[in-house]
């Protein structure tokens, strides 16, 4: 992501929509060593691959995630559980993606999760992205993707601070800032900030110049420790739309240690747990969703004995082996949606519900505005008017049903909101074509299709 501290998203290659095959006759399923090998002899050996065509991954798409009417959750937790983890980089998208999935849900439920009960926790981890993980996936999400973050993060800093001549042996210096600040931490009766814990470490302030030019200082070892586990971001001193997270141990925060966890059983969790929210998807999904190698993908997919099914499209997906039936229609939805929702950013080829939108609804790193959606599918964006009202904006015809449930839907945003701007650092070139004083009713607006940076 853009702001320092998270990864940039990069924008995924433009995928072509595509028809919905017809389903062949009785689907016959195996599963499959992942890889390119048995790819082929699947294909090549005389037995029918399943074959999951756009309209089903849409219906799962709408069911999975808790989008479509009969489907949402009851509570912050279940929304987190539905896709994993939500993207929390941008402060308000916690708050907002966990309303589009819930009836009857407040910002001070989600304040209650996220600061009391503690039921969500937050963790620097995919792609150097921070998320908000449900409490039980955080001992998978530290042994697995955070801690590739960590050693990656560990070895730039060391590489920059023996660089810039800051000490002679960097490694020992970033364990000794690590003792201290825990040692602080320990000290103080309640969490501390990073200008607080400055203050308190005044070493880790020491600013050192990386080699792209940009600087680091105690934001980045903080970053750091906070992807090894050994803080955690707890107590908040702000409150929707804003966030000002203070530091913490994790022994305090979570009343107890991290269980600990081997790196390929974490990884083989997460990758569990995003077949069943996101699948079918393809290996090139999830080596970009998880920020990891494809070594370590195969390796998970093996573990959890993934099928291979066919896509509307060249690539083959990957589903659990319970998982292989058929799913109902989701009947008619709409839904708005934050910037970097987690459906929005759950897969790397994006064809089958994001059409010709890429860029209109994407920054140049690849990271998504709002959206709007109708029946499993982007068709727009929504911005707030200077009163704070939600407006929606078309780039593609919809029906009048599906008009009228965007128009409502706004209205309920807009009322959930209660006057609130929710600011964001995600600006779609979509979203910036509307000026905070666009406040014409919802109607029809075509954008030219942008190419991808």
């Amino acid at each position: 992501m853009s702001p320092r501290g998270c990864s940039a998203e990069q924008p995924p290659a433009a995928v072509a929509p595509s028809r919905d095959r017809a389903t062949a006759a009785p689907h016959q399923v195996r599963p499959g060593t992942p890889g390119r090998t048995d790819s082929i002899r699947s294909r090549t050996g005389g037995e029918t691959m399943r074959h999951v065509p756009d309209s089903e991954r849409r219906a799962r798409l709408a069911i999975r995630h808790a989008l479509a009417p009969a489907h949402r959750v009851r509570g912050p937790e279940d929304a987190a559980r539905a896709v994993v983890a939500l993207h929390a980089t941008d402060a308000p998208s916690v708050h907002l993606a966990v309303w589009a999935r819930t009836r009857d849900i407040t910002p001070g439920d989600v304040d209650r999760a996220l600061y009391e009960d503690r039921t969500l926790v937050k963790q620097l981890a995919m792609r150097r992205t921070l998320f908000t993980f449900p409490r039980d996936l955080l001992p998978a999400a530290l042994s697995s993707a955070a801690a590739r973050v960590a050693t990656a993060e560990r070895a730039r800093l060391i590489r920059d601070f023996e660089r810039a001549g800051a000490a002679a042996d960097a490694a020992a210096w970033l364990e000794q800032a690590r003792e201290d600040v825990e040692a602080a931490l320990v000290r103080s009766p309640s969490a501390l900030s990073t200008a607080q814990l400055r203050k308190a470490v005044a070493h880790i302030d020491t600013v050192v110049p990386g080699r792209s030019g940009e600087q680091w200082s105690a934001p980045q070892i903080l970053t750091l420790l906070g992807a090894q586990g050994s803080l955690v971001r707890g107590p908040c001193t702000g409150r929707f739309p804003t966030a000002r997270p203070l530091w913490t141990l994790p022994s305090r925060w979570l009343g107890g240690p991290v269980a600990a966890m081997e790196s390929a059983e974490g990884y083989r969790e997460i990758v569990r747990r995003w077949l069943h929210a996101f699948g079918p998807g393809t290996e090139d999904d999830l080596v970009w969703w998880l920020g990891a190698t494809r070594a370590t993908v195969r390796t998970a997919l093996a573990g959890l004995g993934a099928v291979e099914v066919s896509l509307d499209g060249p690539a083959s997906g990957w589903l659990l082996p319970d998982d292989l039936g058929p799913v109902p229609d989701a009947g008619p939805w709409t839904a708005l949606l934050p910037p970097l929702d987690p459906t929005v950013m759950g897969w790397k080829h994006r064809g089958f519900y994001l059409g010709p939108h890429q860029g209109a609804l994407f920054d140049t790193r690849g990271n998504a505005g709002t959206t709007a959606w109708a029946n499993g599918r982007i068709v727009g964006c929504w911005v707030q008017d200077a009163d704070a009202t939600v407006r929606v904006r078309l780039l593609e015809p919809v029906s009048d049903e599906e008009r009228t449930s965007l128009e409502t839907r706004a209205a309920l945003l807009t009322t959930w909101l209660a006057g609130a701007r929710s600011p964001t650092g995600y600006r779609s070139p979509a979203m910036r074509a509307h000026a905070p004083d666009d406040s014409h009713v919802l109607r029809e607006h075509v954008l030219p299709e942008g190419n991808p940076q």
